[in-house]
């Protein structure tokens, strides 16, 4: 390891952790969420280890199996004319002995701070890299993801009717006009390393069962990275009402500065931000009465998912996911205080289920002041 490099390990991080949970987010004993949620949690394997180690583990604890499969997600291209890359990398199932599966280990292209870039690829890991969505969508059904990377675009070699070539450690496969299709390339730079934990929908027993996941990850020495954030998906359905999408937008536009301050979110985190000032203009100008007409309306709006609430299954709902994604909790690897989080969003999100429209935030006011009982009893 360079000086440099050990400096850079060694750097004070602790001002990205979430400060002591306060008001509406303390409580003793268990916590209990009531909504259906889905959890994304990143960590970081220890020097050495790997998202695989943590799968192995799990299943081992629970009597079950691993089931490598391929992740897909982008990344930004450097090569002109081209905005981003798709690729897909080595992910793990947890597969209980049920069949049913306990969690998704996968890689996280935003977790960066604490990996060493110069690190030269680990044996066995790699990623297929392509340009195409739907040329990569063939690819991951095609491709064999217990396969080496030597024989892993066999098949789609042979789908397009020529060979896989293997040049210096990388293999391609071209159409047959000379076009790349795919390509697959060792990683390197501790690739292995980032882990995020992805939970299907949890009914019941939300904080114990996220125990089950993160204390072993913590017995092995996973620990939260520099740009760690923790993502709630909860379901789209309820939240499909125009008043709600109202209030949803008020809620992480007017009353984002004291959610953050509440939730304690983590100001290095990647891919967080304001909605798009265009949606704030059309909640604040007064939305439709009727939910297509909103969608409508919507559709320009330059809505994405890279902010604090990640609105677009909502307005267009995809079958795999139909899920508002609320993106602004800070990292952790303890399940007490994911669940207080969570169960202080899902308080917020009944409110903005209340037609009547959130108060404008005013000085001094808290996020929990939106739930907090009124001297009436009411909830404001």
């Amino acid at each position: 390891m360079t000086a440099a490099m050990s400096r850079h390990r060694t750097t004070d991080r602790t001002d990205h952790l979430a400060g002591p949970l306060t008001g509406p987010l303390t409580g003793p004993g268990t916590v209990r969420l009531t909504g259906r949620t889905g959890f994304e949690i990143e960590l970081l394997a220890p020097p050495g280890g790997s998202r695989a180690d943590l799968a192995e583990e799990l299943a081992r604890g629970c009597g079950g199996t691993v089931r490598r499969f391929f992740h897909t997600d982008s990344e930004p291209s450097l090569v002109p004319g081209m905005d981003h890359f798709i690729h897909l990398t080595p992910g793990f199932a947890v597969v209980g002995p049920d069949g049913e599966e306990r969690c998704r280990l996968v890689d996280d292209i935003t977790i960066r701070f604490d990996l060493d870039p110069a690190a030269p690829p680990r044996p066995g890991w790699y990623r297929i890299v392509g340009d195409e969505p739907r040329l990569m969508r063939l690819t991951a059904r095609l491709a064999d993801p217990a396969a080496p990377l030597e024989a892993v675009l066999e098949p789609l070699a042979a789908a397009f009717g020529v060979p896989a070539q293997v040049v210096e450690g990388v293999v391609r496969v071209e159409d047959g006009g000379g076009a790349t299709v795919a390509m697959a390339v060792p990683t390197s730079g501790e690739r292995e390393r980032p882990c995020e934990i992805v939970t299907p929908p949890l009914t019941h027993d939300h904080q114990d069962r996220l125990a089950q996941l993160l204390e072993p990850a913590v017995r092995l020495g996973f620990t939260v990275p520099a740009e760690a954030a923790v993502h709630l998906h909860v379901d789209a359905a309820p939240l499909r009402e125009p008043a709600t999408f109202a209030n949803l937008v008020r809620l992480f536009s007017d009353w984002s500065a004291p959610l953050r301050a509440e939730l304690g979110t983590n100001p290095r985190c990647r891919r967080l931000g304001a909605l798009p000032e265009a949606v704030v203009e059309l909640v604040a100008a007064g939305v439709p009465d009727r939910w297509p007409d909103l969608v409508g309306a919507v559709a320009t709006s330059g809505l994405t998912k890279f902010a604090d609430v990640n609105l677009t299954a909502l307005v267009h709902p995809r079958r795999e996911k139909d899920t508002v994604e609320i993106r602004c909790l800070p990292g952790s690897a303890d399940a007490p205080e994911i669940a207080a989080r969570a169960a202080f969003v899902e308080r917020l999100l009944d409110r903005c289920r209340d037609p009547r429209p959130l108060p404008p935030w005013r000085p001094g006011a808290t996020a929990g002041d939106l739930i907090a009982p009124s001297p009436s009893g009411q909830v404001r």
